[in-house]
């Protein structure tokens, strides 16, 4: 039987329920868990109540720590939210402690499951989730920049007039301001991306996904339905054994720290590493990535 906890009811959690049970999936249990219990018993009802008109069918509930036990995942979307005028970085003391509650409670009840992690700053989050988990680093995966990779195929295919799923690049590093495309790397078609867009275009698109996020924010003050959408799809990779490559946050053994890469997810959570080659400006821009990630554990630490 497979079960899925998510821990943290707001905005995020809530997009990820309602897309996991109208993408369809093999979840045959979805257990709530939040601080707010009315607010849980209210998105419970709610989402039975879809059930009907969804392409599968779950058991939805709410529960507590006690069902991390035979979970097969557990999202954890808990945390404080990023505001108008705030960097992801500026959430890390306020989410590291309600983290270190989180993952206590889960492994005291015995856990020993995959961890999907979409609270800001990711790669700090899902760093400290490994640390205070103890499990094997391939059970923790941080969604990363596989939200950023989306909005990029997304604008590239709007520009050149194509299916973003046919559009073959990433973006890579940190999942906040230092992030950056492995444009060097990108193609279509086998072709090298700059076969279809300047450099001029390049560095729009570059910017404007980077800063998507904000403009998002500030706009409706907050981001969900795309990461809601990432995280059904690395759900149903690791469920169904996939074997699919997403760019999550991972964590890599050079400098020990977690950063976003090319990974295969599959039922072990992360199979394999992927190696992008990088050219001198990208590894420069890779390593202020992994510096910003190694400095912001240390304010934790």
């Amino acid at each position: 039987m497979n079960k899925v906890v998510i821990v943290g009811c707001g905005n995020v959690g809530m997009a990820y329920a309602y897309a996991l049970i109208n993408r369809g999936s093999r979840v045959d249990e979805l257990v709530l868990i939040d601080i707010n219990k009315e607010r849980v018993i209210g998105e419970v009802m709610d989402l039975n109540h879809s059930l009907p008109f969804a392409p599968s069918n779950m058991k939805i509930r709410k529960g507590d720590y006690k069902d991390c036990a035979d979970a097969t995942i557990i999202v954890i979307a808990a945390g404080a939210n990023q505001k108008e005028g705030e960097t992801r970085l500026d959430l890390i003391s306020k989410n590291a402690k309600i983290f270190k509650d989180i993952v206590y409670n889960v492994m005291e009840n015995g856990f020993n499951g995959i961890f999907l992690i979409a609270t800001n700053p990711l790669d700090i989050m899902s760093y400290l989730t490994w640390k205070y988990s103890k499990l094997p680093s391939n059970k923790v995966i941080g969604t990363g920049t596989t939200l950023d990779t989306s909005r990029l195929q997304y604008m590239l295919g709007n520009k050149i007039k194509l299916n973003p799923k046919d559009c073959n690049a990433y973006v890579i590093g940190e999942h906040g301001d230092s992030e950056f495309v492995a444009w060097s790397s990108a193609t279509i078609a086998q072709q090298p991306i700059s076969s279809f867009i300047s450099s001029d275009d390049m560095e729009k698109i570059e910017t404007d996904v980077r800063e998507s996020a904000y403009e998002i924010i500030n706009r409706k003050g907050a981001t969900y339905y795309g990461i809601g959408a990432a995280l059904v799809s690395l759900t149903n990779s690791i469920l169904d054994d996939q074997n699919l490559i997403f760019t999550v946050s991972n964590f890599d053994p050079a400098n020990k720290i977690y950063i976003s890469s090319p990974c295969i997810i599959n039922k072990n959570g992360v199979q394999k590493r992927i190696f992008i080659k990088l050219n001198k400006s990208e590894t420069t821009k890779m390593e202020k990535s992994v510096a910003v990630i190694k400095n912001a554990i240390k304010t934790v630490n």
